[in-house]
């Protein structure tokens, strides 16, 4: 393998990052793509084969949060939502309450509603940020690591 970085090694480098925005485009873009690329190139240089697991992991990493998120948010729609007792009455919530005759409340499940919303774009600002910085570091020729990622593939 080579160790002099190229404008063709950046080029792929910065494009195995910005391939995580297929996500949009194409369900599970944002793995299907960049793992074809990085096994296309990653035996030209370890510049690339570092950026592609980088992504890889970082992608596999989100997934992983947005997932144990998703579990965890479960009972709070099941109780809340389904759970006949007014619990936000005192914080003075019943401007957004909605009555069923069966006494089924939507306020609770508003607010976690709400809040379940906040954290999604959380991931979504955290994804673009990071996605494009590291995209950015990958231009520059310098190798980067994402934060808060967990190392599945090594």
């Amino acid at each position: 393998m080579e160790s002099i970085i190229t404008k063709h090694h950046k080029n792929v480098a910065t494009v195995l990052h910005a391939s995580a925005f297929s996500s949009y485009f194409i369900p599970f873009g944002n793995f299907i793509v960049p793992f074809i690329l990085w096994n296309v190139y990653k035996k030209e240089t370890e510049f690339i084969d570092l950026h592609g697991k980088e992504v890889l992991n970082f992608q596999l990493s989100l997934f992983c949060y947005k997932f144990a998120a998703m579990i965890l948010t479960v009972p709070f729609f099941v109780f809340f939502g389904l759970k006949n007792h007014h619990v936000w009455d005192t914080i003075h919530f019943n401007s957004i309450s909605i009555h069923w005759n069966d006494g089924f409340s939507f306020y609770n499940l508003t607010l976690v509603s709400i809040i379940v919303c906040i954290v999604q774009l959380l991931f979504f600002a955290i994804n673009i940020t990071y996605t494009i910085v590291a995209a950015m570091k990958a231009n520059e020729g310098e190798k980067y690591r994402y934060p808060l990622t967990i190392r599945f593939i090594k």
